[in-house]
């Protein structure tokens, strides 16, 4: 037991030093995938190649510069939060409405049995649950509907963005995807 521990202790002192050996001896100019991805291009989506050997620092002042033109133009921020869902139309009686045809119907079934009153309250019940139930079917579709709908206009003012940010880094020689 002693020994999987002293092993499984001195594998870990092993794996941390060859990290700390790596990172210490990267080249200092060097950055990594992850610090080089807050880039303007990255955060909406675009891929940014230079056609005329801008350098990277020419590039990023380029992409800022773009971004801050494309904001102007369009006035959208795609770093800006999307806006809430618009409310959907909620609509209301259908209970109401279910129980008094189930009701109308009920009372005639009931005449036709001999019963007219007691046919119309089972056919009132029966019909505010139905109604109860497709009220909440439109209004779940409803809701449904708005949220695709903003989704889209979202995706809209996105795509209208991208189309500004690489026009602009087009002119200044750049090949964006």
């Amino acid at each position: 037991m002693k020994l999987r521990r002293t092993l499984a202790i001195g594998l870990c002192f092993g794996l941390a030093g060859g990290c700390l050996a790596t990172a210490q001896n990267a080249p200092a100019g060097t950055q990594s995938p992850a610090a080089s991805s807050g880039s303007p291009a990255t955060k909406v989506g675009l891929f940014v190649y230079p056609k005329n050997e801008q350098n990277p620092q020419q590039q990023a002042s380029d992409e800022s510069g773009c971004y801050g033109s494309a904001q102007q133009q369009t006035g959208i921020d795609p770093a800006a939060p999307p806006p809430p869902p618009p409310e959907a139309d909620q609509k209301k009686g259908g209970a109401v409405k279910g129980a008094a045809g189930g009701a109308a119907g009920g009372a005639t079934v009931g005449a036709i049995a001999g019963d007219a009153g007691t046919g119309a309250a089972v056919g009132a019940t029966a019909g505010a649950v139905r109604g109860r139930r497709q009220q909440k079917k439109a209004n779940k579709q409803a809701e449904q509907q708005a949220q695709q709908q903003g989704q889209a206009q979202q995706q809209q003012k996105l795509d209208t963005f991208k189309r500004a940010f690489s026009a602009c880094l087009d002119s200044k020689g750049y090949s964006v995807k």
